[in-house]
């Protein structure tokens, strides 16, 4: 019998000062069985640093016609494409020419060989932007993941602060591109 996804409960208070955004969120996200908490805490920080009316996440990572989170028009027409991970270059370049905005959030140990190997290619896109987490982000993300979650995340002059329960932490992610 094939496992089922596991159901997180999330209430998300976002303050981002450098965009004048403030709004909280009821979220409820599914946890593939291939998934790691680690990816879904990627998944919840992605929606929390580009939250806006309509950001939706994606069918999740058994669908590779949609992004990891996006946001469309009234139209239907894709404005913002987010995708984490380590994509291959077609998967790019498809999310470039379907989308206004794309934002690509690298995780994991070979993140630095991913931005060599793709740098170049990378570069030619005027719409992409390329984020890069360290392991230190990832793992404190991954220790805060719970069922249920209440989660306030504040940006201000583009430092990430974290807060949940007991636990702390602040960031700022590395922009590798533009």
């Amino acid at each position: 019998m094939a496992e089922k996804a596991i159901i997180y409960k999330v209430d998300l208070h976002v303050s981002d000062m450098d965009r004048q955004y403030f709004n909280d969120h009821a979220l409820t996200l599914a946890k593939h069985p291939s998934e790691n908490e680690q990816r879904l805490m990627i998944r919840l920080l992605a929606f929390a640093l580009y939250a806006e009316e309509g950001l939706a996440f994606g069918k999740g990572v058994s669908t590779k016609e949609e992004p990891t989170l996006w946001l469309k028009d009234l139209r239907g027409d894709i404005q913002t494409w987010i995708e984490i991970g380590q994509p291959d270059l077609k998967y790019i370049r498809k999310a470039c020419g379907r989308s206004s905005n794309v934002v690509i959030f690298l995780y994991g140990n070979s993140t630095d060989i991913w931005w060599e190997k793709n740098k170049a290619d990378c570069q030619k896109k005027n719409n992409l932007k390329v984020i890069q987490l360290s392991t230190e982000v990832t793992k404190s993300l991954s220790l805060i993941a719970n069922r249920n979650m209440d989660i306030t995340c504040t940006i201000d002059d583009t430092q990430v602060s974290i807060f949940c329960a007991d636990e702390s932490f602040s960031f700022t992610p590395t922009v590798l591109y533009p």
